[in-house]
């Protein structure tokens, strides 16, 4: 099916359902916390406020006054993109769904109370609470590297300055340069996102640096739409390109953010650029609430509800869900579900069994998109994959255009569908 922005806008209405009548609290209306306003936090914020009808009172609470995507974000690095087309502000959730959007960092959930602890001072109480903060880094998963590094060394894996930096970098790199890539291991946010960033990285070289070189250092053994990329890479790229997983070395990096080497494997190589995208785990805040198994928070699939604790939902890259990927799709949909719940739990409408969708685009030069999805459902276990699809080798030009500008069409709807 062909997305654009009327038809993904359509399918999420109809995914809402329509609500029954309230139920009666004594004590006023009932209180939900949304922490993290990306891709899960904003669209469940906004779900649960224009499907209650008033009848939930919802704060969103978001320290960025601007959210950049990730999803897209490569496009930026290739010149595709502005990096103001992927900032987005939250003023429609306040003037139009009268969402209360406070700007600081939750440091904390007390669980018995049911309030969480600002940065700035103060708590916000709640009755029911989405989390959805993203990913944290795993600290010492690169050895010589850690969030200090990180404007030497960017990872690029969270989207704005980060994104720039990288940009700017890969801009300035010497004629006949190294570009260095420490490839992430399985589970990580985007899983075709590091060989994106790599076809982006690769297209600006080729334009205005064709002499220089691309070297993956990659733990695993194989990657999202890896025949794509490397067909991909072999059309456009030919020769600038080398992957080293773990037979070669992949698995076993040092970087020196202060001499600018990578050790791969005892070999030692000069990068003028090294992007390094760490182990991944859950948003600080799931630990600090006590929601985690050490990296990710376990949910039910039937709500996205927390195996630790009934009164708090947890969305997107943070939750151990089961089979689907960590991705902004991913988390919209499970948006629904979790705010479809909360509005059950706390109004009476009516639920509905959840379903769950996702897509992921990639574009590997001018016009090359690729995609791999899949549609799931929940079991007792875990969020199960019911079928799948994903682009081929061999597509010709017209197929892979449609591609990339079917991506176009979903991230106008999906930013529309998280902000309003």
């Amino acid at each position: 099916m062909t997305l654009n922005r009327r038809a993904f806008l359509g399918s999420a209405t109809a995914a809402a359902a329509a609500l029954s009548a309230p139920m009666v609290r004594a004590q006023g209306k009932p209180r939900v916390v949304v922490i993290g306003g990306g891709a899960g936090g904003a669209t469940a914020a906004r779900y649960v406020a224009k499907d209650s009808n008033g009848e939930i009172d919802v704060t969103l609470i978001e320290p960025t006054r601007s959210y950049y995507t990730c999803f897209f974000s490569n496009l930026y690095i290739g010149g595709f993109r502005t990096l103001e087309s992927l900032a987005h502000s939250y003023a429609k959730l306040a003037t139009d769904h009268g969402i209360n959007v406070v700007h600081d960092w939750a440091t904390g959930v007390d669980r018995d109370a049911k309030t969480v602890a600002l940065a700035g001072g103060g708590r916000v109480p709640y009755d029911r609470l989405i989390i959805s903060p993203g990913i944290d880094f795993v600290e010492g998963s690169v050895p010589g590297w850690d969030l200090s590094a990180q404007t030497v060394m960017p990872h690029a894996y969270k989207a704005g300055t980060q994104t720039a930096l990288l940009r700017a970098q890969v801009e300035s790199m010497p004629e006949g340069g190294t570009y260095v890539m420490i490839a992430p291991p399985n589970p990580y946010r985007c899983p075709p996102g590091p060989y994106e960033r790599i076809s982006m990285v690769a297209h600006v070289l080729k334009e205005k640096n064709p002499t220089a070189k691309i070297i993956i250092a990659d733990p695993k053994d194989k990657y999202s739409k890896q025949a794509l990329f490397e067909e991909g890479w072999q059309n456009h790229y030919g020769g600038m390109i080398e992957r080293l997983g773990p037979d070669f070395g992949g698995g076993n990096v040092t970087v020196n953010p202060a001499t600018m080497e990578v050790d791969i494997d005892g070999e030692i190589v000069k990068a003028d650029v090294c992007n390094v995208i760490p182990a991944q785990k859950a948003g600080l805040i799931c630990d600090a609430a006590g929601l985690t198994d050490g990296n990710w928070a376990p949910v039910d699939g039937h709500s996205m509800v927390s195996r630790m604790d009934e009164n708090i939902h947890i969305l997107g890259d943070a939750t151990n869900q089961g089979d689907m990927p960590k991705s902004g799709y991913s988390a919209n949909s499970q948006a629904k579900v979790a705010a479809m719940a909360v509005r059950g739990a706390l109004t009476g409408s009516r639920v509905f069994p959840a379903k769950y969708s996702n897509t992921c685009w990639s574009l590997i030069a001018t016009d090359d998109g690729v995609k791999v999805g899949a549609a799931y459902e929940p079991t007792e276990e875990k969020i199960a994959s019911v079928s799948s699809f994903v682009s081929q080798t061999g597509e010709d030009a017209a197929m892979r255009k449609a591609t990339y500008e079917e991506s176009l069409g979903w991230y106008a709807g999906i930013t529309s569908d998280m902000f309003g």
